[in-house]
């Protein structure tokens, strides 16, 4: 078989930049889905370095446009992804941001929700059927130790007056752990592994765009002071997409290449079909993959 085939969102900074690269090094193929294209160009050419320093003779490096915003953008990716490959061995759900103030996606739905987790609900149904063509497909969504904090009150619009960046954030990360799980129930016995990972808050540009000001840009600093370097927290990334040891194990939670256990309400399975039930309402999904544990 012919170089395993990584697709990972964000992939033009941070840990993103990071997997890239070190996945490269590895002998796969990345595909960057990234919002800012020019901005991603340079890192797309590194990556490419990387795999060819490495050993590796002609490395592929796809660079798609992905703004995970917008509903419409994700579509296109995943037809762009499809046009130009056969199969996906590796789904890295990675891209995430903090919006300071309240804002809709235009599909009406809280950005935030939408860019954290929906988008990849969305995506990872798009891209299904190339992940079941790979011998050995894993996909990997990057949530949060923040889920432990959720409340998950009016999702997925949000009253003005009482919006919380880091709320709506929390929310975003439990509905991703919740995601996860229900999905690992639903492609039990297919050969798809599906894993979720904390990357802690590392020293990169996330909260930093624009949308993150204030006193949540300060309490992102504060707790990226105390944290180690992305090429560590990355560990975890490459463990869970190349890690043999891992080539079976589906459903957990993991930080530094340890399993954790999660929270209670992310473990709450009634609560992740209800929310899944939400998410094909959203994305207007009919035709996703049934659960052994549907109450229908």
């Amino acid at each position: 078989m012919s170089a395993r085939i990584c697709l990972i969102t964000g992939a033009n900074s941070g840990l993103g930049r990071i997997t890239a690269l070190e996945l490269a090094r590895k002998g796969f193929n990345i595909v960057m889905l990234c919002r800012d294209i020019e901005r991603s160009r340079p890192v797309q050419q590194e990556i490419q370095a990387a795999g060819r320093l490495a050993g590796w003779q002609t490395p592929t490096v796809e660079l798609i446009p992905c703004d995970l915003g917008s509903q419409q953008s994700i579509r296109e990716a995943a037809q762009a992804v499809r046009n130009r490959f056969e199969r996906i061995d590796v789904l890295i759900n990675n891209a995430g941001r903090v919006v300071d103030s309240l804002q809709y996606s235009p599909e009406g739905i809280e950005l935030t929700f939408q860019t954290n987790y929906l988008s990849h609900f969305l995506l990872t149904h798009l891209l299904l059927d190339l992940l079941r063509r790979s011998d050995e497909a894993r996909i990997i969504n990057v949530a949060s130790e923040f889920h432990r904090l959720a409340r998950f009150k009016e999702i997925p619009n949000r009253d003005a007056s009482q919006y919380s960046a880091i709320g709506a954030y929390n929310d975003s990360k439990l509905a991703k752990m919740l995601f996860t799980f229900e999905l690992a129930d639903r492609l039990m016995g297919e050969g798809i592994t599906v894993n979720a990972l904390h990357p802690w808050l590392v020293d990169t540009h996330f909260a930093e765009d624009g949308d993150a000001k204030g006193l949540l840009y300060l309490a992102f600093q504060f707790f990226k002071t105390f944290a180690p370097g992305p090429e560590r927290l990355a560990e975890t990334h490459i463990y869970l997409a190349a890690s043999p040891e891992v080539r079976h194990v589906t459903g957990l939670y993991f930080a530094n290449c340890r399993w954790e256990p999660p929270s209670q309400m992310a473990q709450n399975r009634e609560l992740g079909r209800k929310l899944w039930s939400l998410s094909e309402q959203l994305t207007g999904i009919t035709d996703y993959v049934a659960s052994p544990y549907s109450l229908t």
